[in-house]
């Protein structure tokens, strides 16, 4: 083929690919896109929370800021919850040094714990284990601003997209309407905000001012959050002076009949478990109790069996993981004994 020749057709492949490119550049940047001008679906949410009361020229504004974070998405789907064993993700959590740092909180926090537990009936060392696992204890509030994640996810989560447009619904009320930029606050990637890591519909739910100085601020007020944690607690249904697990022996295998590590209301009775030779090493509890049957796994591939109580399966509201309700209730422990120790 001439030189000639050659060069045309491949000036023509060229205009063609341009072609293409620009025929599918546009909707495939509308796709990233949250300007309302340009989706619909974020238009239909802005004049939905318009007519709530929330200033239009302001939510455009957050929208049109927003952007779009792929890996929001690989987050959600490679969350530690699901991965790991009891031991690896205990090891997460229970450390001297978050130990010590709960212990310190504690201390500096003292009349706020005090007066939650009297106001909420819950421990100081369960309000601070919450607080060590989520951010210990505010150093780490999260590294994605909120306003993009919780835009990702309620656009493009291909499940829970309804859930996260609530969220950010939740978001955008709660900031606006304290005075406060939405673009301006980080979090986790799911959305969840401040020292307690509320989701924003938790924030507008169970936040008090528990400081008194009228504003409920979880971002950066730690009273404010150690009395939020306590109501979170108290309205599902948390038990004053109650424990929240009780250690049992079993065997080697796990009883098939027997469906662990469930995040559901205690719902099988000690006799039932004593029938398959898990028994409880420790409380006082009766054979027609009920509880939520646990089996940790190791590494060497032995099982811890423990019975959960109604204030453990409380904890599982917070996040429903048997894991974390484990690190939080461990990490309580090891708080509490650190302080009778004098640490």
């Amino acid at each position: 083929m001439p030189l000639r020749c050659k060069q045309e057709r491949r000036f023509r492949i060229t205009l063609l690919l341009i072609g293409l490119l620009c025929s599918i550049g546009p909707s495939a940047q509308a796709d990233d896109d949250f300007d309302p001008a340009t989706h619909p679906e974020v238009r239909t949410m802005l004049d939905s929370l318009s007519e709530q009361g929330l200033a239009s020229r302001e939510l455009n504004a957050a929208m049109q800021a927003a952007q779009y974070r792929p890996q929001v998405l690989d987050a959600m789907s490679h969350a530690a919850e699901r991965r790991l064993r009891w031991d690896e993700y205990r090891d997460i959590f229970i450390q001297p040094q978050r130990i010590q740092q709960g212990v310190a909180f504690l201390n500096e926090n003292r009349d706020a714990l005090a007066r939650a537990e009297r106001v909420y009936g819950v421990p100081p060392e369960v309000i601070v284990a919450i607080l060590g696992v989520e951010t210990q204890y505010g150093r780490h509030k999260g590294t994605h601003r909120v306003l993009d994640s919780l835009s990702t996810l309620a656009f493009h989560h291909p499940s829970r997209g309804a859930f996260f447009r609530g969220e950010l619904e939740a978001f955008l009320g709660i900031t606006l309407g304290q005075g406060v930029d939405p673009t301006t606050l980080l979090g986790s990637y799911a959305g969840a905000m401040g020292y307690p890591q509320f989701i924003p519909t938790s924030y507008r739910a169970y936040a008090v001012d528990f400081d008194g100085d009228g504003l409920k601020d979880l971002w950066n007020n730690p009273v404010d959050a150690i009395g939020s944690i306590a109501n979170y607690f108290s309205e599902h249904g948390w038990q004053r002076h109650q424990p929240v697990l009780v250690e049992a022996s079993g065997p080697d295998t796990l009883p098939p009949s027997i469906d662990f590590n469930r995040t559901e209301p205690p719902n099988t009775s000690v006799e039932t478990l004593k029938h398959v030779g898990i028994k409880p090493t420790a409380g006082n509890l009766s054979s027609t109790d009920e509880v939520v049957p646990l089996a940790l796994d190791f590494a060497d591939g032995h099982v811890r069996y423990v019975m959960g109580l109604n204030n453990f399966y409380v904890i599982t509201r917070y996040n429903h993981s048997h894991l974390y309700a484990m690190a939080v209730a461990t990490l309580a422990q090891r708080i509490q004994t650190a302080m009778g120790e004098g640490a």
